[in-house]
């Protein structure tokens, strides 16, 4: 099966209106003008250019790109006669700078991209090129931007949606709160020497998309509180054409939503639920239902997490945070869907009101639920919004957390664990998480899990489950998949757990600085695009 979805040739989307400027990748030194000063313009400019370098053969001279090789006879071989001269070739994440070859840039970057005419890998299921290529631009864009270049000019590397990408993942990280003075400069990043500006154009604004994740789950808790990601949420989507409708917690109360209250109610922030609408076709077509979970911080309540295991909890919110950008890219696209987004915020706090082990709410379906432990909020949370969904009749329903540690300890970094009751949905998925290179693996929704979690005799469901024994903690990731499965309304459903990928660690993903990583969000943008195209 996999074998044959591997062979499929995937039809890339037709981008209406496409926005051709992409907010947040660039911005423009801060220093005087320098006009008239013909150095000072030329330091402005640099160039990233790349070499292809076989790792198996003894003493392999290179093969420059087309783009390269062109630039090379510009300068009247200088470039390889320097590299020569400098030592082998760079391979794949390496890189050699040259200095004054022309007069039009002040450094070139020469970036290794590894084995020529690579693509997808039935094993690895990744198209090993394009993720090549990712590497090579932010290795040589990360390198300019040490040089504090104004203008930071890429060539495609023979596809420039994936330079797009590489190249701003890897010059941006988050220093919102540092002072100005101390900031590291982000260039403005260019195509060079190729015409697929529309190719560029959407790799900017998928990175510009995985950014936009990044920065909201780098924000500290005490300024990512629920309210405070409810005012960024509006001011950036509402710019981009997606409505937001902010509610208060008397409107869950009205809903019913105890699942959802009960994890919010140890905390002094109020919860708040956001519901997103984008509509790029008929509104009487029904929607795609995205929902993320929004827990702020998570302490774990009562049961308190351990001080090393709290650190990273500002990014347990970063399936809101997905759920946000990818709206924000795909009204950017101009995709022709609907989408309808759901975010239940609130903070898991171990308040003087908080819940406790042993507590049995209701869901909204009605649903009697006994919390095992008070470490569940998110699960709680999606509970109710996954009910809550039915009211839009949707075409297909997609949930995304960092649910269990469990992931991390399975896949590690690698990639995002999913769960669904649709063969089409995991095909989709799968077909757009080897063109991005931020892979998924699918874990089974078997009905034993489903036994674990609802044969209780004092209440319909419970959050852990039998089979709480040392043991048996690593099916924790299926048994809160088959949690979520009963709140779930009739038709096709997916749920990924992203507990593994909500940080990045500078060798899984080299394009991505150490830090948040605002995954999976590339890959819902792609998997988005994927319905509105045909395939074959």
């Amino acid at each position: 099966m996999a074998t044959s979805l591997l062979c499929r040739r995937v039809i890339r989307p037709n981008y209406r209106g496409l926005i051709t400027r992409v907010q947040g990748l660039s911005s423009h030194c801060h220093g005087p003008p320098v006009d008239g000063d013909p150095c000072k313009e030329k330091n402005k400019k640099s160039l990233v250019i790349g070499i292809y370098t076989d790792p198996d053969v003894i003493d392999d001279s290179g093969k420059f790109t087309p783009t390269a090789e062109r630039y090379n006879r510009l300068v009247c071989n200088r470039l390889i006669e320097l590299l020569r001269v400098s030592g082998p070739p760079p391979k794949l994440g390496e890189e050699r700078i040259f200095y004054n070859l022309d007069q039009e840039f002040a450094s070139v970057c020469l970036v290794g991209l590894g084995r020529e005419c690579q693509g997808y890998d039935v094993f690895e299921q990744m198209d090993e090129g394009k993720e090549a290529i990712r590497i090579a631009a932010a290795v040589g864009s990360r390198n300019i931007q040490k040089l504090k270049a104004e203008k930071c000019y890429v060539e495609s590397f023979g596809h420039a949606e994936s330079a797009a990408e590489g190249a701003a993942l890897g010059v941006w990280l988050y220093q919102e709160k540092k002072d100005r003075r101390h900031q590291k400069h982000i260039p403005q990043l260019e195509l060079y020497d190729d015409c697929d500006w529309t190719g560029w154009q959407i790799g900017l604004q998928k990175a510009a998309a995985q950014n936009l994740s990044r920065q909201l789950m780098d924000t500290s808790a005490n300024l990512m509180t629920p309210t405070s990601f409810a005012q960024n949420a509006v001011e950036v989507l509402c710019k981009s054409g997606v409505n937001v409708e902010v509610k208060v917690k008397g409107w869950a109360e009205t809903q019913r939503m105890h699942a959802f209250l009960a994890a919010a109610q140890g905390s002094c922030e109020p919860p708040i639920f956001l519901e997103l609408s984008y509509y790029g076709v008929s509104r009487d077509e029904r929607p795609v239902v995205l929902i993320g979970k929004g827990i702020t911080y998570n302490s774990g309540g009562l049961c308190f997490k351990k001080c090393f295991d709290q650190k990273k909890m500002r990014g347990d919110m970063s399936g809101a945070a997905c759920v946000v950008a990818a709206c924000r890219a795909v009204a950017g696209l101009q995709l022709p869907l609907n989408i309808r987004g759901l975010i239940p915020l609130c903070e898991n706090m171990p308040g003087c009101a908080a819940m406790r082990c042993g507590d049995i709410v209701k869901a909204m379906n009605g649903k009697s639920i006994e919390i095992q432990t008070t470490d569940c909020a998110g699960r709680l949370a999606l509970a109710d919004a996954l009910v809550y969904a039915q009211n839009f009749w949707p075409r297909f329903i997609v949930d995304i957390g960092t649910m269990t540690y469990d992931m991390r300890t399975a896949l590690g970094c690698a990639a995002s664990g999913v769960y669904s009751n649709s063969e089409a949905l995991w095909e989709y998925m799968l077909a757009a998480s080897m063109h991005t290179g931020d892979r998924v693996w699918r874990f089974p929704l078997w009905e034993h899990f489903t036994k674990l979690i609802v044969d209780h005799e004092n209440c319909d469901v419970q959050t852990i489950g039998r089979g709480n024994c040392e043991r048996c903690q690593g099916s924790l990731s299926c048994k809160v998949a088959a949690f979520l499965h009963e709140f779930v309304p009739c038709g096709d459903w997916l749920h990924l757990d992203t507990f593994g990928v909500m940080k990045a660690n500078g060798y899984d993903e080299p394009y991505l600085r150490k830090g948040m990583s605002g995954r999976p969000t590339r890959t819902l943008v792609e998997f988005l695009s994927q319905l509105v195209c045909h395939r074959e």
